[in-house]
């Protein structure tokens, strides 16, 4: 039986298909919806094989470019924990390596319970996530484009933004949104994620341009402490392939590919998912002051090795050879489309051939820390670049890492710009003091510049200059469409953000960017519906503040508030209560919203809290003279918060007091 009534029962698991449920001894189970139609799959067809295609079939649509292995093994491990079940010694899933999955144990199948008013009766109660969408009066932007759309008129006749409580009722009066709401924006959101994916797809390969991923470079040396080599012989060959001949050849960046470290996915299925037309792989072996790499070009349409090379250098050379590297894979992709040779690869002064081979290693092993993400990641990463600089205090794109560094731990640690700011200038100073055409430097300088100092046409100057040095450089595409977002050029901030993702299509920091533009266009329920399918992906993933404002901005206040309540927000007291006491404010709620504001008092008399905690806090009490308070304190110690006040809905209570405008002013940002 494999109708959409059917209930399996194995062992003390019992599976209902209309109501998407799974019970053990009668008692349900938390389970996601992939996981589920994943378990469905392989119940429907117990003691078959179902095959890894099959299930993309099912789950994610042709030309839906999500990273599906990532989504598949995470969702695999989560029906083993709901199971109790090992991959070594499995009882219920098998897996087939390279093929698929089957289901071990025997199944009963059952004719669902039929109520006492009748079979039709039942058949006819729809469940809540097949209703239609709540979209609570927003257009859907046709396929083509990417829009703008909102709740309500996003502009005025002057050319500002119009605040989202013009012609709205009173907070307090709108109504707590229905459950249903969440369940309908769960199945929008694979949809909305989807066609988004299509869109991108449908625009990555302009006419005439070739692209080409570079895969991880494996490390063959057996000691995973070398990792940062090998990862970082990827990041600099991406990079010197994408500076090659960028309106030709388009180049996918180091996140999107590094999903594919120790993967067993098929090249046919990396080129569907990245959109690329070849790939290049290989091997490093590094043993004291040699190294040895193996590389092959391949063509992916007939799986064509074009070319394959082994290089034994010494280590002090490893730049040159990967200029040359980079060179003979665009002559054999230019020969593939009878174009002539390219014969010049352009190396930045700043990583030139004769760079001390010490330097550059202690640079690979910054950028490996950097990539990590994580505050003690970006200090380890502060260390290892400025011991590179000590060794070679030329080395530019050391100089760049240190700036991007202190840039990005500013954001991390929420600290004010006065503190690290500063050293990141600095840096981007000299490393383009160093190279002048180093694009990475230029994007570092961009950021500090409109972080700090607030001055945003010279921004938007570094911006573009570092993208047309090298349009392939992912990171300058989806900085810019930021800046673009806060100054409110959203049409363009789309626009950014989608060569962003031509660029690096797994990137999922980029995916919940979209998201953030969306939020402040906005476009709230396309907002939710897009971190739903980020979050599908990976259910871990920061940045929830998105999700919760667009809850707040739908009058979704009881889903608001539980996201704020949840383990990972709690983890932080000082957003955990500043949160509660501004969704209990905007809902109407206004002695919950007090108590929160006097446990986050509180906690300022232990520990320091920023004034940009506080703003949210006082924002929701209605206390909007120390809300300005806290904006002018943030402005003064430059936090980046700053650069919201444009666009972001959380500020319209304050947009017709004349401080608040000449606060807008002072920061660059005016109507």
């Amino acid at each position: 039986m494999a109708s959409q009534d059917a209930i399996y029962r194995f062992g003390p698991y019992e599976l209902r298909t209309r109501a998407r449920e799974v019970y053990k001894n009668g008692t349900k189970l938390k389970v996601r919806p992939q996981p589920f139609q994943i378990l469905q799959a392989l119940v429907e067809r117990a003691g078959d094989v179902v095959t890894r295609e099959e299930l993309r079939q099912r789950l994610w649509p042709a030309e839906t470019f999500v990273d599906f292995e990532h989504g598949l093994n995470t969702a695999i491990k989560e029906l083993r924990g709901l199971l109790n079940d090992s991959a070594s010694e499995p009882r219920y899933i098998e897996t087939l390596p390279k093929l698929g999955y089957r289901i071990l144990v025997p199944m009963e199948a059952v004719e669902p319970p039929v109520l006492a008013w009748g079979k039709e009766a039942v058949r006819s109660q729809r469940p809540a996530s097949e209703g239609a969408p709540d979209t609570r009066g927003e257009e859907h932007p046709s396929p083509d484009r990417v829009g703008i759309n909102s709740d309500q008129p996003l502009r005025r006749e002057d050319g500002g933004i119009k605040p989202a409580s013009a012609g709205m009722p009173p907070l307090h009066r709108r109504r707590w949104a229905a459950p249903v709401a969440v369940a309908t924006m769960m199945i929008v959101g694979v949809a909305v994620y989807g066609q988004w994916s299509r869109w991108r797809a449908q625009a990555r390969a302009p006419s005439g341009r070739v692209m080409l991923a570079v895969l991880p470079f494996e490390n063959l040396t057996g000691d995973a402490s070398q990792d940062y080599f090998s990862d970082g012989l990827t990041e600099e060959m991406i990079g010197q392939l994408g500076r090659l001949d960028p309106q030709r050849l388009g180049v996918i960046a180091r996140t999107s590919v590094m999903h594919y470290k120790h993967a067993p996915q098929s090249l046919q299925q990396i080129g569907r998912e990245l959109g690329v037309q070849y790939v290049l792989e290989g091997s490093v072996r590094r043993d004291a002051d040699k190294v040895r790499i193996s590389a092959q070009l391949i063509q992916l349409k007939d799986q064509t090795h074009l070319w394959s090379r082994q290089y034994d250098r010494e280590l002090g050379s490893l730049l040159t050879l990967q200029s040359e590297i980079a060179r003979q894979t665009a002559d054999e992709i230019q020969i593939t489309f009878g174009t002539p040779k390219h014969t010049d690869v352009v190396v930045p002064s700043g990583s030139s051939p004769s760079l001390d081979s010490e330097a550059h290693d202690l640079y690979l092993k910054g950028l490996y820390f950097w990539n990590k993400r994580t505050v003690d990641g970006f200090q380890q990463a502060i260390q290892y670049f400025q011991n590179a600089i000590d060794i070679n205090p030329n080395y530019a794109q050391a100089y760049t890492g240190l700036a991007n560094s202190y840039s990005l731990l500013t954001s991390y640690t929420e600290a004010p710009g006065e503190r690290y700011m500063p050293k990141a200038r600095a840096a981007a100073l000299r490393a383009l003091e160093l190279e002048p055409s180093l694009a990475e430097a230029h994007t570092a300088l961009a950021l500090v510049v409109q972080n700090y100092d607030y001055d945003w046409e010279t921004s938007e100057k570094e911006f573009r200059r570092a993208i047309a040095l090298n349009p392939n450089y992912s990171t300058a595409h989806h900085w810019y469409a930021e800046h673009l977002m806060w100054m409110g050029r959203f049409e363009e901030a789309f626009e950014e953000s989608e060569k962003a993702r031509q660029l690096d299509p797994l990137s999922l920091i980029i995916a919940v960017d979209y998201a953030d533009i969306l939020y402040n266009a906005r476009q709230y329920g396309r907002a939710i519906a897009q971190f739903h399918a980020i979050q599908e992906m990976d259910p871990n993933f920061p940045r929830v503040g998105i999700l919760i404002g667009s809850y707040i901005e739908k009058g979704m206040f009881p889903e608001a508030l539980a996201l704020v309540k949840s383990p990972s927000t709690r983890e932080n007291l000082r957003w955990y209560w500043a949160l509660q006491a501004y969704v209990h404010g905007r809902a109407g709620q206004r002695e919950e919203a007090r108590g929160a504001l006097r446990k986050l008092e509180d906690l300022s008399r232990r520990e320091k809290i920023q004034p940009t905690v506080f703003v949210r806090a006082y924002l929701g009490v209605g206390d909007n003279e120390r809300a300005l308070s806290c904006l002018e304190k943030a402005y003064a110690e430059r936090y980046s918060e700053a650069t919201t006040l444009k666009v972001d809905p959380m500020y319209d209570s304050l947009r017709g007091d004349p401080r608040f405008q000449e606060l807008l002013r002072r920061v660059g940002l005016a109507q």
